[in-house]
């Protein structure tokens, strides 16, 4: 654990004394569970050994993770290159190659053949080649008295230069140096990164998102979150940009899957990359977060997805198009009304205060801490009191403007064009191009709609005073100035947007509404940062590393994992059930009978495929039923957030569970504080995977390539 904690020597943090892992909590770094984890692991069942898992020099279960996309993670199950990851993962690109005539989001898809998988433009997965401690590198010439922003600066350059030295673009080779624990600790990841990836199967949404937004977050689920993409390599197995006469990628390591299942209590832990968790945020941001983070983006986002479904309904070719938009959007709003809920109904805040007041405590009882650490934690209350008015200015104008208004998200784009491209023709060609994906997924009737209501809600939240100053245009009559920008501005319309590119005209562009628009918010948002945010910021950043290296040494026998920062990580628990509420139980797997249950007709929900109904009704469920049932989705203790999505869920044997999608509403707070009690992870079962591939599509020759033990 000291090499685990080395960057805390510049602090004068010492840890020592045994070190166990909590029960289930933490999100582990691959490099140091054999020190840290695997006798607690083993103690819970697991049947590997530490270099099993990791291992530097060999082929190990790292090698089978990915990540997937810009967000998620999936894994390897063939030594051909297949990939598995979850519907919501994959969905982007499903709808990427819908159309009305193939709608691949409402029927599925299913490639019978390798000629028949799709080329998916600008989807990538990533290998982690390499993971390394590089702290003192990174610190050796952090100086005692520096100020944050000279101390930022001092690791910005070091990090640069250890990621020069272990980069290689021609090879697809990649590294990024990660701060840990809030700054005290940095690690190397060199990565290998493929860009020919294949779509190969998608069930239909009525199974991959079967549920909808009702059961997102909830459980019982019984949702089939399952896709399925290749990886593509040259002939000589490296990465290497689409072509037709690249294959397969020939894989090191792929998962093998089990059919044997689960009960109550068996080990199950969880490889991916989780996005982001808050494990050490104090009271003061959970203020922030609760009175008014979370309310300004279940607001805005509650009136813009309204407008959304409303004419996603109405129209196929509208439901397709925002399918995506509008999914990524409602997750992360049921996800802040869950967290704000569970943040109050389990009283986290009073929880942190505490935490907060034993601290205070040990460091007023020692001269040498109250020098060490005496400002850590009124740095971080005046860092949050100095950000929240302009951060609240900024996060209306995200919501509402840049991502609410798209012809505004668009005019950003532009301006980056028109600043980098000097030379008319190169701009040209990257309008067009960034063009060509716009409106490929735009309805210019709905942006009208919702452009209207995003700026009365700004005009209504956001005082003249602090508005962007286009704004001074919008207040006077926001229904004039909405309807003046969709019906003149270059950037709600394919046809004018062409026909400008025709007689390219740098002047027309940057006059633009919806350009001026857009710069006039990028204006706002940097002096909103400049003045307040950037300050703020470096305040907060000293207050948080001391406050966390001070955790650290304040508790040295508690085994403390870094917030999740989309690196990869394992977390180990078991298969288990929970009381969700007095006289509440969930019991820890669902089945096909309950998705027969959960059928409405009448609910976009829960429409269930003709096809799966005669399946079940003629019970030809083949190897994957459990006492004449096919198991459909499961719960399991691990410690998990965004960017798991997709993760795989492993045995004691390293074996193929199923594949991690959610977690429960109960838990919702759980990215801050983790409540073992009642914090699932919900995974959808292998076998019911299987059972769509081969029953359900016919596709066998997927499960042939698989390696499957029964």
């Amino acid at each position: 654990m000291k090499k685990l904690l080395l960057g805390l020597a510049a602090l004068g943090v010492s840890i020592t004394g045994p070190m166990q892992a909590l029960a289930d909590e933490g999100m582990w770094l691959l490099p140091f569970i054999e020190k840290m984890n695997i006798e607690q692991m083993k103690a819970k069942g697991l049947r590997l050994d530490a270099k099993d898992i990791y291992d530097l020099n060999n082929t190990s279960l790292k090698d089978a993770i990915v990540i997937f996309g810009g967000g998620c993670t999936g894994e390897i199950i063939s030594p051909n290159g297949l990939i598995a990851t979850n519907h919501h993962c994959g969905y982007g690109s499903i709808q990427q190659h819908s159309t009305v005539e193939h709608d691949y989001l409402k029927n599925g898809f299913w490639a019978q053949t390798l000629e028949e998988e799709l080329p998916t433009p600008g989807l990538a997965v990533t290998f982690i080649r390499e993971i390394r401690d590089v702290t003192p590198e990174v610190l050796a010439k952090v100086k005692p008295g520096m100020t944050e922003a000279q101390r930022s600066e001092t690791i910005r350059k070091a990090s640069d230069r250890i990621v020069k030295a272990n980069s290689d673009p021609k090879t697809f080779r990649y590294a990024q140096v990660t701060p840990m624990f809030g700054g005290n600790q940095y690690l190397l990841f060199v990565t290998e990164r493929f860009t020919d990836v294949r779509m190969v199967g998608a069930p239909p949404s009525s199974i991959g998102k079967f549920g909808g937004d009702t059961d997102n977050w909830m459980w019982p689920r019984h949702t089939g979150d399952f896709s399925l993409f290749r990886v593509y390599a040259s002939p000589d197995n490296k990465p290497a940009a689409y072509s037709k006469d690249n294959v397969p990628y020939r894989a090191p390591k792929h998962l093998e899957i089990s059919l044997r299942g689960y009960n109550e209590g068996d080990y199950a832990m969880i490889m991916g990359f989780p996005g982001r968790t808050n494990r050490y945020m104090t009271s003061y941001e959970i203020d922030q977060v609760l009175q008014q983070d979370n309310p300004i983006r279940i607001f805005v986002r509650g009136e813009r997805q309204k407008l959304l479904w409303e004419d996603m309904m109405a129209d196929p070719k509208v439901r397709i198009q925002y399918a995506s938009k509008y999914a990524g959007s409602s997750n992360y709003w049921k996800n802040s009304i869950g967290m704000s809920r569970g943040l109050r109904k389990l009283d986290v805040r009073s929880k942190k205060e505490a935490q907060q007041a034993e601290f205070a405590a040990w460091v007023a009882a020692d001269p040498e801490r109250q020098q060490k650490y005496g400002r850590a934690l009124p740095l971080i209350d005046s860092a949050v009191q100095q950000r929240r008015a302009a951060a609240r200015i900024q996060q209306f104008m995200n919501e509402a403007l840049r991502t609410g208004v798209e012809s505004f998200g668009l005019g950003m784009t532009v301006n980056g064009i028109l600043s980098n491209a000097k030379d008319d023709a190169k701009a040209v060609k990257a309008l067009r191009h960034i063009g060509k994906a716009f409106f490929e997924d735009y309805s210019p009737s709905t942006d009208r709609k919702v452009t209207l209501r995003m700026l009365q809600i700004f005009a209504d939240s956001v005082s003249a005073a602090d508005e962007p100053t286009f704004f001074a245009a919008v207040r006077p009559d926001v229904a004039a100035y909405a309807a003046n920008l969709s019906d003149h501005s270059l950037l709600t319309d394919t046809a004018r947007f062409y026909a400008a590119l025709e007689n390219f005209d740098r002047a027309q562009w940057t006059a633009d509404p919806a350009v001026a628009a857009a710069a006039s918010i990028a204006e706002k948002n940097e002096t909103l940062v400049k003045e307040a945010l950037r300050p703020a910021a470096n305040r907060f950043a000293e207050g948080h590393r001391l406050w966390v290296a001070g955790l650290l040494e304040m508790n040295p026998d508690k085994a403390y994992a870094p917030d999740a920062n989309f690196t990869l990580r394992l977390t180990y628990g078991q298969v288990l059930p929970y009381w969700a509420a007095d006289a509440v139980f969930y019991n820890y797997f669902t089945t096909l009978g309950g998705v027969m249950a959960k059928e409405d007709p009448a609910n976009p929900d829960f429409i269930v495929p003709e096809r799966l109904k005669e399946l079940y009704r003629a019970k030809d469920f083949g190897p994957y039923a459990v006492n004449g049932e096919v198991p459909t989705c499961f719960l399991t203790n691990n410690d998990i957030t965004g960017g798991n999505s997709g993760s795989p869920v492993l045995d004691a044997d390293g074996r193929l569970l199923g594949l991690a999608f959610d977690g429960n509403w109960e838990a919702m707070s759980g990215d801050i504080a983790f409540e073992p009690d009642v914090q699932r992870t919900i995974a959808v079962d292998i076998r019911y995977v299987l059972f769509i591939i081969d029953k359900y599509a016919g596709c066998r020759r997927l499960i042939d390539e698989m390696t499957i033990v029964r």
